[in-house]
């Protein structure tokens, strides 16, 4: 017995979309439906949302630096390495716990000596919040903030200003 192909096919043939004239092409029906941004899901790591919110909480004024003592030191003397990581430098300090839909955030800071506390603390998290709600669609449902330091004016700086050669 041979197959002639009929079981398989539609019983009325399939209309064809009549020609665009104006374009000089033919119409074509866009299959799948729906909104293209509901076809497939998206999800952003941990660090993703660390690197945001760590380079928008030193961007405010009063901000020293990011991470305990202990953090910073290890981190300063890993970017004293030639060939280390620089881009963990940018996530020291913050902790991302990332959802589907929503994020919370832990940073720990260091303040300038004369600055208020209060005040930085509110810029901070006022900037964190935009950026990573800009940046990622995520809702930020909290941003916990540590100051675990006062930069004074006489203290040397744990932070290394470059590369050393």
């Amino acid at each position: 017995m041979t197959d002639t192909g009929q079981r398989n096919r539609p019983q009325e043939p399939l209309a064809k979309e009549p020609p665009d004239e104006a374009a000089g092409k033919s119409s074509t029906t866009r299959r799948g439906g729906g909104d293209p941004a509901t076809r497939g899901r998206t999800t952003i790591a941990d660090g993703v949302v660390e690197k945001i919110a760590g380079l928008a909480a030193r961007d405010v004024d009063g901000v020293h630096a990011m991470g305990g003592g202990l953090a910073r030191t290890f981190g300063a003397v890993r970017d004293r390495v030639p060939g280390g990581s620089g881009s963990k430098s940018v996530s020291r300090g913050v902790k991302a716990e990332v959802g589907e839909v929503q994020t919370a955030l832990d940073l720990e800071i260091v303040v300038e000596y004369g600055v208020s506390i209060a005040d930085v603390t509110r810029d901070v998290r006022e900037n964190v919040i935009g950026a990573v709600e800009r940046m990622t669609g995520l809702e930020v449902v909290e941003v916990n903030i540590a100051v675990s330091d006062v930069k004074l004016p006489d203290e040397e700086d744990d932070e290394p200003q470059g590369r050393l050669q």
